[in-house]
């Protein structure tokens, strides 16, 4: 047997069936009998993984724009600081400072509040939960999100993050926008406030909860006609529905303090990002109210349709807090329409120059364009049909 192995029978002339059927000895299977005469096949050299760099992508136009615009916004603050050093700009700049922090210290508590909402929403409210309550019912989804505001009570300073964050959950677009609209006035912090600034008539409560909710409906219905997450989002918003930070927000498993730390992370992002377009529509405001006098409105308020004009205009500059512009409506009372009134505590929430740049951070430019025609006309119209059926409240 060892010959066949050597070179009688076995592979170099022998019979090939009994080469076939020749057993090995175990001697030889137990020795390095294989490891000489066996032959070892040539080592395949691999080449190492490298990825392929990313391609340089030449800035976008909008891209360039925006660098542009922040140029331009801290030129324009450093002329307005250097000017100010000279008695005829003084007084300007000092009430140009007031008012700027005023708006911003009014403001950012409530951007903070509305914040930490939304990494809260991100991390605790599992997608199952909005699936069932939004994206399978898609008619009932715009009226619900319209009342959603009594159970999440922020103001237009905070609404924004919220919204992000819920559009990234994956709720429908048309849901999104009618809670961004209604959201800031159909909530009990508001009505409480009007409440107040009225003496407790409660005709001014109902009539602008009931009005922000039928206007933001009919606004988000009439936009998810011609709008979805596809074409009216971001690209950063319209992937549903994770938030792309690698943290696993669905399991039920992690410790409560890693989920809370995962959604300050996230409320930290949505603060600085919106933060930034709250800061150049602050000052933006600012200047306006500086600049233009507004007892100039109080000369035109023998026309109705032209108050409600001019109310929605002093809305629109002004930027107040829904949960203390009533306060700034209640003051005209007796020289305004009561329907204008309503116009400015309705409009506000919806659309100032602060949440106009706010929404630069979610939705593509057509889409707020149209936004802003859609709720000026909206609201307009309505009260113009407000003040004809019911021209007074009280």
């Amino acid at each position: 047997m060892v010959e066949g192995v050597g070179g009688g029978k076995g592979v170099g002339g022998g019979d090939a069936a009994n080469e076939r059927n020749t057993p090995i000895p175990p001697s030889l299977c137990n020795s390095q009998f294989f490891l000489t005469f066996i032959p070892t096949p040539p080592m395949i050299q691999l080449p190492l993984y490298r990825p392929a760099p990313d391609p340089e992508e030449e800035p976008r136009g909008s891209e360039i724009i925006a660098f542009g615009l922040e140029y331009a916004f801290l030129t324009c603050v450093l002329l307005f600081f250097f000017q100010g050093m000279s008695p005829a700009w003084g007084n300007l700049l000092g009430e140009l400072s007031i008012t700027f922090l005023a708006i911003i210290v009014e403001a950012l508590p409530f951007m903070l509040i509305g914040s930490l909402a939304g990494g809260l929403i991100e991390v605790f409210i599992p997608v199952d939960l909005v699936d069932r309550l939004f994206r399978r019912r898609r008619l009932a989804a715009v009226f619900l999100a319209g009342g959603m505001g009594l159970f999440f009570p922020v103001c237009e300073c905070a609404i924004v993050p919220v919204v992000r964050r819920l559009l990234g959950k994956g709720v429908p677009f048309n849901a999104a926008i009618t809670f961004l609209l209604a959201g800031p006035i159909v909530n009990g912090i508001v009505a409480a406030s009007t409440a107040i600034a009225y003496r407790y008539d409660w005709n001014y409560v109902f009539v602008r909860l009931g009005m922000g909710y039928g206007i933001a409906v009919f606004i988000g219905l009439f936009l998810g006609l011609f709008f979805h997450r596809g074409n009216g989002l971001l690209p950063a918003w319209k992937v549903l529905p994770t938030c792309g930070c690698g943290h696993d927000h669905g399991s039920a498993g992690q410790a409560l303090l890693l989920r809370l730390r995962h959604a300050l992370e996230h409320a930290g992002d949505d603060f600085f990002d919106v933060g930034r377009y709250l800061i150049v529509g602050a000052f933006i405001a600012a200047l306006m109210r500086s600049t233009i006098d507004m007892n100039t409105f109080l000369s035109l308020k023998d026309s109705p349709w032209l108050a409600i004009v001019l109310m929605m205009a002093m809305a629109l500059l002004l930027n107040l807090c829904s949960e203390a512009d009533a306060f700034i409506a209640a003051s005209f009372r007796g020289l305004m329409p009561d329907a204008a009134m309503m116009a400015f505590m309705v409009l506000g929430p919806m659309l100032d120059i602060k949440l106009i740049l706010m929404y630069f951070s979610v939705f593509r430019k057509r889409v707020i364009l149209s936004l802003i025609g859609t709720v000026g006309t909206t609201v307009f119209l309505a009260m113009l049909g407000l003040h004809t059926f019911f021209p007074k409240l009280h």
